[in-house]
């Protein structure tokens, strides 16, 4: 009997091509798109590859929304889920000074309780059976403090605490958690990832600076099925690890900044230049963004 997964966030992105990968993989997959009218190119894409992605529709944001959505594939599924992906989330720019409280809240309620929402759905199942997966799309935000994106960050380091966190308490059950930490891909978010509320005229460097970052990012961007590769082999392995980093950036981010001491990191924020920050980043990090 094929395995069940469910992706969420499945209409793009990191989601559809993990939707699509797995299904290739033989798995019964589940995509959850917030709008049914809205996953024509997610139907288009698997027909084209000749599987099919059951769409469900569902809210992460809302607790009624994952209860219905996931009342309905555990009914169809005889209260199976084998493999269960957070893909769904949202972005957030805005520096700490003047980014309102209530976007943190927004942003966490969709990347850290919309997941916990999704996981607290099928647990109960995996603990008794004593097998299954959570997959975590953080990201390498969750690891390095991209600049002028605090409410994002924020909730992304919260993230990888809930995923660490749950990795342990689920061990005893025979339940693996993956944690997967991309930097760029292909994807519609980034290019649309324009917001910079900077109402004091004061961070006008740290916007700048994270708009240049994107920029190279896409410019060099991985294709998100090497994610959707990635967490296939992440759920099949018979060498888990918690933590996978990958796509443009992911590696060289997170081996970068474990490297670097807390000096030089806040070294690195205080360069008036944008030719010395970009050479400095280069230097600590490998990556160009000039």
């Amino acid at each position: 009997m094929s395995d069940i997964a469910v992706v969420t966030g499945a209409n793009s992105g990191i989601g559809r091509a993990t939707a699509l990968y797995l299904a290739g993989q033989g798995y019964v997959v589940y995509g959850t798109v917030r709008s049914l009218d809205r996953a024509a190119k997610l139907q288009a894409a698997a027909d084209a590859a000749g599987v099919e992605i059951k769409l469900v529709e569902l809210d992460i944001a809302d607790d009624a929304s994952v209860a219905a959505g996931f009342g309905r594939i555990l009914a169809e599924t005889n209260g199976v889920v084998d493999v269960l992906v957070n893909n769904a989330g949202i972005g957030g720019n805005a520096v700490a000074e003047e980014c309102p409280t209530s976007l943190y809240i927004d942003v966490f309620n969709i990347n850290v309780c919309g997941a916990i929402r999704c996981a607290q759905a099928v647990l109960p199942g995996m603990r008794a059976r004593r097998r299954g997966a959570i997959v975590n799309i953080t990201s390498i935000a969750g690891r390095v403090a991209a600049i002028a994106q605090q409410p994002y960050v924020a909730s992304k380091w919260a993230f990888e605490g809930v995923s660490e966190g749950l990795a342990q308490e689920l061990a005893p059950f025979g339940v693996r958690v993956v944690i997967i930490e991309p930097g760029v891909t292909k994807s519609a978010i980034f290019a649309k990832n324009i917001d910079a509320p900077n109402q004091s005229g004061a961070y006008d460097s740290a916007y700048r600076r994270m708009f240049q970052f994107y920029a190279a990012g896409i410019a060099n961007a991985t294709d998100p099925t090497e994610v959707g590769a990635l967490i296939h082999h992440a759920v099949t392995t018979d060498e888990p690890q918690l933590r996978y980093a990958c796509s443009w950036g992911g590696t060289e981010l997170v081996e970068g900044r474990a490297a670097m001491s807390d000096a030089d990191w806040v070294a690195l924020g205080a360069h008036e230049d944008d030719a010395a920050y970009t050479a400095d980043f280069r230097a600590k990090f490998g990556l160009d963004i000039g």
